[in-house]
């Protein structure tokens, strides 16, 4: 074979191995990229300005930590062919069942209150009031889960995730100093020693990593997208590719605000989108537009990780495949959290600020008992056959758990005794 020949083999090859993967795509990328929701943004922009880019290395510490996480539902998924909640039942009853159903639905509810605080404050900065940002999301949310088809939701979905990486030119525009975001981002280093403010900020910066709903939704996806055994390696890489941009986004949000924000105490990236508004009005401009599509798919999708979990309950029909008529009761749910959580944001006087930052820690630690049900899981030879999980993914998912219960207790401690920690 000549060299023309072999280049238009392997062209074709190349060409033909893209396609595939962008059938196959979508749950992996999704669930990563709407894991920098309105919360994460907010955690990431607080982050920078408290510590500058002294935490960067742990971010791209949890990129590995979340990849192992997910691709446990992958698996998961594509041998059972059930979502996570219709797991737990059938492997554990009906008790360990609906102790995780409650943790989730409390914790998805919370996290979609974030959500829409995170987008009306986005939008408000363009003087957009509240009351219609509610109001225009929840009907743009209904159009697109109505279409009848998961295919369709899929690829809208990614364009919103497209939009999610608009803090990467951002932060290109601040000119960061190359050398000192490697010295002080690239070395493991404790800024301030140990005390409770550094854990409550590692506790949120995990919570918005790795989240209970994260579980649940990527497993509820690669069912509804019916993926099959022989799709496994796709929806890894799908899953790997996710875990690079969630970290990629996560980083470069720390970078803006620890170039322009260093030592501030910013409560909101809303209010660091405020101050860069007049520092540099086109970052302050891109972080606000980041914020709400941020907000917005991550309601998105949380809210729809609830309907598929009650779904598969209840026995509904659960599945984006359906029309409104033949799944009323799981597209009303997914109506009912989206309206409850707009309510709470308009609600005068609501701690706002503190709700965003608390939900991200009460995930944190609610987060150990959804992993130890993964995990069990995963081990079930009869459940997982040659899909189970290996000597090497029990070590790296138990160290896992080990870690985050660690860090929660070394919180609790701090918190307890202030002084204990120095």
């Amino acid at each position: 074979m000549d060299f023309l020949s072999k280049f238009y083999f392997n062209y074709r090859r190349i060409i033909k191995t893209i396609q595939i993967y962008l059938l196959l795509a979508g749950p992996g990328l999704i669930v990563m990229i709407a894991d920098n929701d309105a919360g994460g943004i907010t955690t990431y922009a607080a982050t920078g300005a408290k510590f500058g880019y002294n935490l960067i290395w742990f971010l791209i510490l949890l990129g590995p930590v979340a990849y192992f996480v997910q691709e446990m539902t992958v698996r998961l998924g594509a041998v059972t062919k059930h979502g996570h909640a219709e797991a737990i039942f059938s492997a554990f009853g009906s008790f360990w069942g609906w102790f995780s159903l409650c943790d989730l639905t409390l914790v998805n509810w919370l996290t979609l209150v974030t959500e829409f605080i995170g987008m009306t404050a986005g939008l408000a900065i363009f003087g957009m009031p509240p009351v219609l940002t509610v109001l225009i999301v929840i009907c743009i949310m209904m159009a697109i889960v109505v279409s009848g088809r998961y295919w369709t939701w899929e690829k809208l979905t990614m364009v919103l995730c497209l939009v999610n990486l608009i803090y990467i030119p951002a932060a290109f525009l601040v000119h960061p100093s190359l050398d000192q975001v490697i010295h002080n981002g690239f070395i493991p280093n404790f800024p301030g020693g140990f005390n409770g403010e550094l854990f409550f900020f590692l506790m949120a910066n995990i919570g918005t990593t790795i989240a209970p709903w994260m579980i649940f939704f990527q497993q509820s996806a690669v069912v509804d997208k019916n993926m099959k055994e022989k799709d496994i390696p796709w929806g890894k890489f799908d899953t790997v590719v996710g875990a690079i941009f969630t970290v990629l986004v996560a980083v470069f949000i720390i970078i803006v605000t620890g170039t322009l924000l260093k030592g501030m105490d910013v409560e909101s990236a809303a209010q660091a989108a405020g101050i860069l508004m007049g520092v540099h009005p086109w970052v302050g401009t891109l972080l606000a537009i980041g914020l709400f599509d941020a907000g917005f798919l991550g309601a998105l999708c949380i809210a729809l990780t609830s309907s598929w979990a009650f779904g598969e309950v209840f026995g509904w029909a659960h599945s984006l495949n359906y029309k409104v008529k033949e799944a009323i009761w799981f597209y009303l749910f997914y109506f009912f959290g989206l309206a409850t959580a707009g309510c709470v944001v308009l609600i005068p006087g609501a701690p706002l600020v503190l709700i965003t930052l608390f939900v991200q820690v009460v995930a944190v630690t609610l987060l150990p008992a959804a992993l130890v049900f993964l995990i069990i899981l995963l081990n079930n030879e009869e459940i997982m056959g040659k899909y189970k999980n290996t000597l090497f993914d029990n070590i790296a998912n138990i160290t896992i758990v080990t870690v985050i219960i660690v860090i929660s207790s070394l919180y609790g401690i701090s918190t307890l005794f202030p002084n204990m920690f120095g």
